[in-house]
């Protein structure tokens, strides 16, 4: 089976399929799953290292699958490095790694941790065709990933859930709805021609910056009002409000292209902010 569609070789089949891990999308799964390990207290490093693998293999299968239906059904890119036998082989082996990460939860935690990991797969698996042709599916398909990669990786370590990472996964969730409004601003005059009913077709460029930048604000503020109502949650954590409340000050007036650039480098820093709140607790 011919793998990349350019060239021959083992070392050619293999930069086709790594094509398929983008940092950008793959390493916040990872990095929230692990967060989610270090909200919990005492961390299982094998658990939470299979936790993260299934995260990996949830993400390359949409990775996959996206361009898959992007190149081959709908036309819609110029160019694909796998053929179309090597997606389907990619998903294939990429279900088999997400099932064998699953099976290992059940067996090392129990049946809820697998139960809590297997929506990550679904949601990666049907973001194309089906989830993102419709408003909600395609803002917050990812979105929906990251909140669930933070409940099942404090699952895996605690066996149940606490207000802290139930509050934060909501955070998490308006945070990149948000970001996610603003990168589909990009693709408005062609999702308008295909009728793809992104939030910004939807309601338009402007009302739509407006309610993605509101997003952002409730975001923000709702790490603040974690703070202040939950004594697991250190003060130190409003600073990733404050953090990424500077990035919004300047991305907000900006062109979507570069919007979505700040955004999204400033949630990595709100992360960062977050994970040195918890892990130094340094006003405790």
């Amino acid at each position: 089976m011919a793998i990349s569609r350019h060239d021959r070789g083992v070392s050619a089949a293999g930069r086709a399929l790594l094509s398929q891990v983008h940092p950008v999308f793959m390493l916040p799964p990872l990095a929230t799953s692990l967060f989610g390990a270090l909200l919990a207290g005492s961390v299982d490093l094998l658990v939470a290292g299979i936790h993260a693998g299934a995260m990996f293999f949830a993400v390359y299968t949409a990775h996959v699958k996206d361009g898959y239906v992007d190149f081959y059904i709908r036309g819609e890119d110029d160019d694909h490095p796998l053929t179309s036998s090597a997606c389907r082989g990619a998903l294939v082996g990429a279900a088999v790694g997400f099932a064998a990460c699953t099976v290992g939860l059940w067996l090392l935690v129990g049946p809820l941790a697998a139960a809590v990991t297997v929506p990550t797969w679904v949601v990666g698996y049907a973001h194309a065709p089906q989830l993102d042709m419709h408003p909600a599916g395609a803002t917050m398909g990812y979105p929906t990933g990251i909140a669930l990669a933070l409940l099942g990786g404090y699952y895996a370590q605690a066996t149940a859930f606490s207000p802290r990472v139930l509050g934060l996964a909501t955070v998490f969730l308006t945070l990149l709805t948000g970001i996610k409004i603003i990168d589909d601003e990009q693709d408005y005059d062609y999702d308008r021609g295909i009728d793809k009913r992104t939030v910004a077709v939807l309601l338009g460029p402007v009302r739509a910056r407006r309610t993605a930048v509101g997003l952002l604000v409730a975001a923000m503020a709702g790490v603040v009002v974690l703070t202040v109502a939950l004594p697991t949650v250190p003060p130190t954590a409003a600073g990733a409000a404050i953090a990424f409340g500077a990035v919004t000050a300047v991305a907000h007036r900006a062109d979507s292209e570069l919007a979505t650039m700040l955004l999204i480098r400033g949630s990595y820093l709100f992360l960062a902010v977050l994970v040195a709140a918890v892990w130094f607790r340094p006003l405790s």
